[in-house]
Parts: structure tokens; sequence; C-alpha cells
């Protein structure tokens, strides 16, 4: 039994790490969420020189400012959203983009007793793709893969669908308004925010000047 224990982990750690591998070089071609999506799925794969900069620092702004400089966790995002949750504030999650990444693309959305085994394997997904790829890659998978609609996946599938143009020319206050919809982007309204998603892409658009100012996203522009 011990055996055969130890070979399963030994085939689970070798087909983690070479997938990856593989996707620090391949377009990621599908993920477990797209394939349960009841409406279907529309995505475009787009390199990230053809995503506007704007989606970029918009995303850095909206989840994760450290992105440039951690190692995949921000153990102060995630104290600060427990604390906050704890006293029944407005839910946050204090995941990085790294670790969005990680679960977007291998693992499962997930909830109830599954999401806890989930984010034992997501932080190990996390290490790997922070060790084996670099930030730029990171956020171009996370570009391409992160739901932004209903049955949308992917900046430049988001950026047809609500503003019939292509992600290589979103203007600052587009990317803030589809950053501001990415943690929940089944009940948040791209087209016509309102009341908190309104007042949030109007913080994100503001911030993206921080972002451009203090080099957040300088480890994928440098």
């Amino acid at each position: 039994m011990l055996r055969l224990l130890t070979k399963i982990v030994v085939w689970i750690l070798a087909i983690s790490v070479g997938m990856t591998l593989v996707y620090r070089f391949v377009p990621v071609p599908i993920t477990l969420t797209m394939i349960a999506d009841e409406n279907g799925f529309t995505r475009d794969w787009t390199p990230l020189s053809r995503i506007d900069r704007n989606m970029v620092s918009a995303a850095i702004a909206a989840e994760d400012g450290k992105f440039c400089t951690h190692n995949g966790f921000d153990t102060e995002a995630i104290e600060n959203a427990m604390e906050r949750n704890a006293k029944g504030q407005r839910l946050r999650g204090g995941s990085t983009i790294s670790q969005q990444s990680a679960k977007n693309v291998f693992l499962w959305q997930g909830s109830g007793w599954d999401r806890w085994a989930r984010k034992g394997l997501e932080v190990w997904f996390t290490f790997l793709i922070e060790t084996l790829w670099d930030k730029r890659r990171i956020m171009e998978v996370y570009l391409n893969v992160a739901e932004t609609g209903i049955g949308t996946y992917g900046a430049e599938a988001g950026a047809q669908r609500y503003f019939n143009k292509s992600a290589a020319s979103l203007t600052r206050a587009e990317a803030a308004r589809m950053a501001a919809a990415l943690p929940s982007p089944r009940t948040r309204s791209v087209n016509n925010p309102h009341g908190f998603t309104r007042r949030y892409g109007n913080t994100i658009a503001a911030r993206i000047g921080v972002v451009r100012r203090d080099g957040l996203d300088a480890c994928i522009y440098e």
C-alpha cells in the first residue's frame, strides 16, 4: 500500500510539473471551469502584447497590488480579508493573481468541503507557476482564462462582448470597468455598472495611474 501511494504521489508531481512546463509556452486550450459552464464558453487566446496595458494595470489595481513583488502569496492581504470577513463586512478574498491563475488553469471553483481540498492543491500549483513561469507569463495566462462575463473568458472575449473592440485598444475607463467585475462577472454589470460596481470601477481607473507611477507593473514592462 505504501509503495502504491508513493507511486501515485510521484505521478501526480510529475504530471503537475509537466503541465506547468508545457503551459509556460503553449496557450491553455481549455479549463475545468469552461467545461463546467452551463452557458458554454467564448474565449480567444491573445498574447499579452495584444492586450492594452490599461487592462494589465487595471487587473493589478483591482486584484493584486503587490503582484510584482510577492512570491505568489500576499499574507497581509489574506490576514486583512480574514479579519474583514470575520467582522461581517463585504466578503473579500485575499487571493493573488498567481493563486487565481493556478485555480483557473489547473483546478475547479468548488464550494463546501471540496473548496478546502482545492485550496491545498492551489498552494502547490501557485508555487509551481511562480517557480517555472515569469510574471509576464502569469499575467498573460490570467488575462486569457479569467471569467469576464457569462460564458465569456479572457480579456479579448470580454472586450469584444462589452465594447465591440479588441483588447488591444481598451481605454482606461473600459479596462477599469472590466476589472471591477472580475471577482463576480456573472452578477456585476460591465456595460451598465451601478452602485458599488460603478464606484469601484472609478476607483480602479484612478489607481491605474498609481500603478504606472509607482512601477507596480514593472515586472511585466521592464
